[in-house]
């Protein structure tokens, strides 16, 4: 890989780029299906990624016609990666074996050892047969839809598919590598006044919140409404906040720390609640206690003076009964992951008899995960990358994000040698503004 690093910082051509040729290994992060039994025993929080995880060569695999080699300048760190590195809720494996058993170029997938990952930047460095958009030099970002668009039930909306699934999770030879396979209609063009690990830390992430909240498909949102959003500054959280603000609604962030309500104030989210201050106990053992969600729905009116239209869910088990109660009469719920427990309780009756919705929201299809880049692209959404990591050290990066330890996105340093390279106009990004662009790293929370 090192003939075709130094190509792409010469700034070589497409066609000088394809004829490199390509090795028959890289390397890559990865689970071993021998490990799977490791942290039998171990309370979930207390099982570290920095055991499961290896970084070494793998082998290169065959490319499907409908599939594209592209160098991995740098990719991130998502939930999906501690799930995979810790075996929970159980061994991605299983994904890998289904997969396998679908079709020839499946099987490839079905390997005793997992590579991970689910967002990537970087260069195209070979086409399948059947590719028509993209070519050898194009500089691209990767969304995780993965996906086989001859199955029709992956049309409409593809997230919809029988066969619907996140590369890097529940399909082999994802971003956090050197080198991935990804089909063509996973890839976008990077926006050009980002750095390679700056265009890498967005797709999975924004694409989500994009659709939570935009999107028909999600909340469809509307000038005016208020959105309560959870986890206000973390992955998911620093995109909802920015798409409420560009929307014309009203974001209500919650968070955890003073550190973090300033880094909020100055996104521009002037209601902020810090629930460690407030010491909510939305929980008593297994009951929830109604006296704290109602305290909950007090302290919002007391910042913008209503209930929210919108709910932005995704701790699930701690918070969806708050969540439920103190929507508006008629509002939206919008679900996505359960990082504090995936086994939800509330109380039904706030729901039907105020006529509340719960909608569910996974990822994003290929039309919202473009426009949702686009608008990277434009300088109207900005990264929340916290902080990078190189390859070499994927497991401390995990454990990070594992035991909650930061802010934002994590991002990963593959091919790339360095940080801040991979810009490509200047000018857009002086016009955007520095102090935007890196927000969260320079808030340091």
């Amino acid at each position: 890989m090192r003939a075709v690093l130094e190509a792409i910082q010469a700034g070589a051509s497409g066609e000088e780029i394809a004829a490199i040729p390509l090795p028959d290994h890289f390397r890559a992060a990865f689970v071993r299906k021998e490990d799977v039994g490791m942290f039998e025993g171990v309370p979930s929080p207390q099982k570290d990624p920095r055991q499961s995880l290896h970084v070494e060569e793998v082998a290169r695999p065959e490319l499907a016609p409908d599939e594209a080699y592209v160098a991995v300048m740098a990719s991130s760190i998502n939930f999906n990666s501690v799930w995979t590195s810790i075996f929970e809720p159980l061994p991605t494996f299983a994904f890998l074996s289904r997969l396998g058993k679908e079709s020839a170029w499946g099987k490839r997938h079905d390997l005793p050892y997992h590579v991970l990952g689910s967002d990537a930047s970087g260069v195209v460095l070979k086409v399948g047969s059947a590719v028509r958009n993209w070519k050898p030099g194009d500089r691209v970002t990767v969304h995780c839809n993965y996906v086989d668009d001859q199955d029709p039930t992956a049309h409409d909306d593809s997230m919809l598919a029988a066969n619907q699934r996140i590369w890097g999770f529940e399909s082999n030879f994802g971003g956090l590598a050197e080198l991935s396979v990804v089909k063509a209609n996973q890839l976008m063009p990077k926006p050009a006044h980002l750095s390679w690990e700056e265009a890498a830390c967005n797709a999975l992430c924004n694409s989500t919140s994009y659709r939570m909240l935009v999107s028909k498909n999600g909340a469809d949102m509307k000038q005016g409404d208020v959105v309560l959003i959870w986890g206000a500054t973390g992955g998911l959280g620093g995109y909802a906040v920015q798409y409420v603000l560009n929307g014309g609604g009203t974001p209500v962030g919650v968070v955890s720390s003073p550190e973090k309500v300033k880094l909020l104030e100055d996104m521009g989210c002037a209601a902020v609640i810090d629930r460690r201050a407030a010491d909510y106990k939305f929980w008593s053992g297994d009951t929830q206690d109604e006296a704290e969600w109602r305290r909950f729905g007090k302290d919002i009116r007391a910042l913008v003076g209503d209930d929210p239209n919108i709910v932005f869910e995704h701790p699930g088990r701690q918070t969806m009964g708050a969540s439920v109660f103190v929507t508006k009469r008629g509002g939206t719920i919008v679900t996505c992951a359960a990082t504090s427990g995936y086994m939800i309780e509330y109380d039904n009756r706030h729901l039907w008899m105020k006529l509340k919705t719960i909608r569910a929201s996974h990822f994003a299809n290929y039309r919202e995960a473009w426009a949702a880049n686009a608008l990277i692209a434009k300088g109207a959404i900005q990264p929340t990358l916290s902080a990078t990591y190189p390859l070499d050290e994927v497991g401390e990066a995990t454990y990070q994000v594992h035991r909650n330890l930061h802010e934002g996105k994590i991002g990963v340093l593959c091919l790339a040698p360095g940080e801040g390279q991979g810009i490509d106009d200047p000018e857009l990004r002086a016009k955007v503004g520095e102090d935007r662009i890196t927000m969260f790293r320079r808030h340091g929370v």
